[in-house]
């Protein structure tokens, strides 16, 4: 019996945007992963089971998250990432283990706790306001950093109103980081499912996190779209610090833009390292593409 390697489409044919870093990396002779610089453990997650009822959707899964990586969570439909993402962010509340953030530990915390704390999350389906504009989708995004009242707001008056101005700003900054100014004004539910995304991802940069979680923020894009969103994760890691946790399914674009991988198959972790160390782990093959004679 032998194995399957993991396949993975070259980085041209998968996410061209991002093939001129790799080239660059390699022209200057360093190795995949060392053109930045890997801080310490800024979450760790530790021995999270969770059930649902007789349900077993995660089974001590163990994993940590280093300052200014990209780390990806991968396996097949069903696998548990969803939920361990909905652990972190505090939707779910696991029945063991605990998660430490910036050498804070927690065994339950709410999502708004979360949010405060410096996390912030993008959703497989977009969860946008679909008859508000561009700008004022990414505004909603600023909302836990407003320190008026609501009376304040609604008036603009005194403080109200260059808070709202210095929140303005950073919104327009966000809108032309992702190349969307030309939709600013623009019902969201307006724009193609592509231009969604960006904004999904525009409003969670808004909060400004120290660490993103994406949830399949490729999911039912094409070549052209993915090749975009390839690119403004990395520019989100690179040029702002942003700790990335990803999920994703398109395994030639995990295998392009992740620092480590970590690998779940029906609740359980069946890998976890660099991108090679994941490639070559039989465990991981099997459970992605079985086994041939």
């Amino acid at each position: 019996m032998s194995t399957i390697p993991l396949r993975v489409e070259p980085v041209e044919a998968i996410a061209p945007a991002t093939a001129a870093r790799l080239v660059e990396q390699t022209s200057a002779n360093q190795p995949l992963g060392t053109a930045k610089k890997i801080g310490e453990i800024i979450l760790d997650v530790q021995n999270i089971s969770l059930s649902f009822g007789g349900v077993k959707a995660l089974s001590d899964i163990s994993f940590n998250v280093k300052e200014h990586e990209i780390r990806a969570i991968i396996g097949p439909n069903g696998a548990g990432k969803s939920s361990m993402l909905n652990c972190i962010n505090g939707v779910y509340s696991p029945q063991q283990g605990s998660i430490t953030f910036r050498g804070q530990t927690f065994k339950h915390m709410n999502s708004h706790q979360v949010a405060v704390m410096g996390v912030a999350r993008t959703f497989q389906n977009l969860a946008l306001f679909k008859g508000m504009s561009v700008l004022d989708n990414i505004m909603s995004g600023r909302n836990l950093k407003i320190k008026s009242n609501l009376l304040l707001q609604a008036l603009r008056i005194g403080p109200a109103e260059k808070e709202e101005i210095r929140h303005r700003e950073a919104v327009e900054k966000i809108i032309d980081f992702l190349e969307i100014q030309a939709f600013r004004k623009t019902p969201v539910g307006q724009l193609p499912y592509g231009l969604q995304k960006r904004v999904d991802l525009g409003r969670a940069l808004a909060m400004e996190p120290q660490v993103l979680l994406l949830d399949e923020p490729m999911a039912g894009m094409n070549v052209e779209e993915k090749q975009d969103m390839c690119r403004f994760v990395l520019d989100v890691n690179d040029e702002f610090g942003t700790t990335v946790v990803l999920i994703e399914h398109d395994m030639g674009v995990v295998m392009d833009i992740s620092d480590r991988v970590v690998v779940l198959d029906y609740g359980k972790k069946i890998g976890d390292g660099s991108p090679d160390e994941v490639r070559n782990n039989p465990e991981v093959i099997r459970a992605y593409l079985g086994t041939e004679h």
